[in-house]
């Protein structure tokens, strides 16, 4: 019977590890005033008839804090590549020199962090979520098993530990990515 309880447990730590490991992935797409390669994984360009994110057929660089460089592979691509940055909706505004696109990064206005600090807020939302659905699944797993009362509680109660501890982890993850979109 514990056997059956510590799987549920593990499975739940699972899901709910996943839940952050998610959260971590979306905020790096937002982005903080730093140029990062990252900020760009959401391009999609126009390649042979198919769409495919901008960093399989393009070499993505930071040559400083303020600017991204956008080489492709093959030449022709380059006003593909252009297009779809300008499509994506980013805020950016790319250069073509004939080799790379290169993209100033302008810095955030005070309006622009408030909306992404939101977003951030959002994606922390959603992971809350997710941990709380594991939480629901988990107790319903262990209300389901064949075990005395007092196992269940407690292993309600050990669920709830891992909910409240995760739940924490991302507060604290989204209070330090609030802090670094409004950092000037």
């Amino acid at each position: 019977m514990n056997e059956e309880i510590a799987f549920i447990l593990d499975a739940s730590k699972e899901s709910m590890d996943a839940a952050i490991t998610h959260l971590e992935k979306e905020f790096i797409k937002i982005r903080a005033g730093k140029a990062s390669p990252a900020m760009l994984s959401s391009v999609m360009v126009e390649y042979y008839g198919s769409l495919t994110p901008l960093s399989q057929v393009a070499n993505i660089n930071t040559p400083d804090g303020r600017t991204l460089s956008v080489q492709p592979w093959e030449k022709a691509m380059l006003q593909e590549i252009e297009k779809a940055i300008m499509n994506a909706n980013l805020g950016f505004n790319p250069m073509n020199n004939g080799d790379f696109v290169i993209i100033n990064v302008p810095p955030l206005t005070e309006e622009r962090r408030l909306q992404l600090a939101k977003q951030a807020r959002a994606e922390a939302e959603h992971a809350k979520v997710g941990v709380r659905n594991a939480r629901q699944e988990a107790n319903k797993e262990i209300r389901d098993l064949d075990a005395s009362e007092d196992l269940q509680k407690n292993a309600e109660l050990d669920i709830q530990d891992l909910t409240d501890k995760f739940t924490k982890k991302i507060e604290d993850f989204f209070a330090a990515k609030e802090a670094e979109i409004m950092k000037v």
